[in-house]
């Protein structure tokens, strides 16, 4: 609530101009999503899946998977024409938040529901097909199959590849939103200042990151394959790595490349894509120190060797492993884990208990704001310590005293807490929500709630819960974990809020 005297009234119109007028009293501005520019935006959608979805197309015909190669077709030629017809009329100058959310989740959503389309050509059952596609698009890697190796090649790489756009999207998406952002949090994020920063530059922004995202993709095509992985099966792990997705193209996961020293390669280019991306671009222009004076990537670093190192620990308490073989499993597991990876390199069903409940904090934050991480995300967790320490400070100081939180040798400002305060109670909310459904279904509790925790942060590592056996309810509740923790839940809500999509758009008092 604004308390003001004057206040300005604006109502966006299609081209993005603001008509106002004067009203007095306490206020608050509320503006419905406007339909034409959401119609114009998805259009644009269209026609961008038209052109990705191409690509798998080629490969299934390449690959002389026909009926998949026609079904990716008829999607990108449906979508192509519902491309051009939506987006006809011209687009707003600036987006509202609220349409930014709004086409962000109808874009994923509708990746998810039409390439499920292609996945049942490949002779998977709908929902199976549909929770694939959710776990490509969103970049957990749960999958139902048991066996990935009987599939065909256009498959493995259908998958990979949704993987691999559905990451890109979803960092195009923080950058989109980044404006909104308080201080602290615009300091990992913009190449200007915060002054200068505009639609230009935020598509700039993206342009130069997309660039990062593929020379990423490029060089670890080429590290994997200097271990003499074929190049199939290279793009394929690198494809998966880079987007922190997980899908591997065999049934053992990275376990299946062979010894450790490609098993590192391979997860270390995953923590590569869990740094805030932007932060490649900048330690290029500015020198590498940048990036490892970085403080989201610091705390990232730290984070992963301390998580490891309690892995480590449980490892070595309640398994025969030998110390070197812990060590090597727990820094593995670890980065996994805090990267939202999922990739594997033993059984998680086969590890105690307490080694489960290790892995579920890491899985839990996730990597950094910017990156291809899921999870709450290290800069919020951060915030959230700076409270708590900023509280327990204020116990030993005068009743007078004043002392605000600071992250970054910056203040961290109302909306950075109330947002990280609000994200936090929805991931708990959404676990806790989606967790009792397992249990009445019978499922082991612990096992349930790391299934729950490893799909809303989309992660990818299964306590073997999720199956083709899974009870179809279950497999739904699941992908909608998946979604609506890929978008950081908030979004989800904003977009079942009836004021995102009804009412006029005036001041109301």
């Amino acid at each position: 609530m604004v308390e003001s005297r004057l206040a300005v009234q604006q109502s966006p119109g299609i081209s993005g101009k603001r008509k106002t007028t004067m009203t007095h009293g306490p206020s608050v501005l509320s503006y419905p999503v406007r339909w034409a520019i959401i119609k114009t935006y998805l259009g644009q959608v269209c026609l961008i899946a038209a052109a990705l979805t191409s690509i798998p197309a080629v490969v299934s015909l390449v690959s002389l998977e026909f009926k998949a190669s026609v079904a990716f077709l008829v999607i990108a030629l449906v979508a192509s024409v519902m491309g051009m017809i939506l987006s006809r009329t011209s687009a707003a100058d600036r987006l509202q938040t609220n349409e930014t959310l709004v086409i962000t989740c109808i874009t994923f959503l509708f990746l998810a529901i039409t390439m499920s389309v292609p996945f049942m050509a490949f002779g998977m059952e709908f929902s199976d097909a549909l929770f694939e596609s959710v776990s490509a698009v969103t970049t957990t890697g749960l999958s139902t199959l048991a066996d990935v190796e009987d599939k065909p090649a256009a498959f493995l790489f259908a998958r990979a590849w949704l993987q691999w756009f559905g990451g890109m999207g979803i960092v195009v998406f923080s950058v989109a939103l980044i404006s909104q952002s308080g201080i602290a949090a615009k300091s990992l994020m913009l190449p200007e200042s915060v002054e200068n920063w505009s639609e230009g530059s935020v598509r700039l922004h993206a342009r130069r990151i997309l660039v990062v995202y593929s020379c990423l993709t490029l060089i670890g095509v080429f590290m994997i394959g200097l271990h003499g992985v074929g190049m199939r099966d290279a793009l394929l792990f690198a494809l998966a790595a880079v987007s922190t997705g997980g899908f591997a193209p065999c049934n053992d996961s990275i376990h299946g490349l062979g010894g450790w020293p490609i098993q590192l390669t391979v997860s270390i280019i995953g923590l590569g894509g869990a740094v805030p991306l932007y932060l490649y671009y900048r330690s290029f222009r500015n020198g590498w120190a940048t990036f490892f004076r970085d403080r989201q990537t610091q705390a990232l670093l730290v984070l992963t060797v301390l998580f490891s190192l309690i892995l480590f620990l449980c490892l070595q308490a309640t398994s025969d492993q030998s110390i070197s073989e812990s060590v090597m499993t727990g820094l593995l597991l670890g980065i996994s884990a805090q990267t939202t990876t999922g990739f594997e390199t033993v059984k998680v069903e086969s590890l105690a208990n307490v080694t489960r409940l290790g892995l579920l904090v890491p899985m839990f934050v996730g990597g950094g704001i910017g990156s291809t991480a899921g999870g709450l995300k290290i800069i919020r967790v951060l915030i959230l310590a700076q409270l708590v320490r900023t509280a327990i400070s204020k116990a030993s100081l005068p009743k007078h005293a004043v002392i605000k939180p600071q992250l970054f040798g910056q203040p961290i400002n109302g909306k950075e807490i109330e947002e990280a305060s609000v994200l936090l109670f929805c991931y708990l909310s959404l676990v806790a929500v989606s967790w009792l459904p397992f249990v009445l279904f019978g499922y082991n509790p612990l096992d349930s709630l790391f299934e729950v925790v490893s799909a809303c942060g989309t992660v990818g590592l299964s306590s073997g819960v999720t199956s083709q056996q899974l009870p179809t309810l279950l497999k739904y509740v699941l992908s909608a974990d998946m979604l609506m923790g890929r978008l950081e839940v908030f979004a989800w809500l904003v977009v079942f809020s009836s004021r995102t999509w009804f009412g006029k758009q005036v001041l109301e008092s």
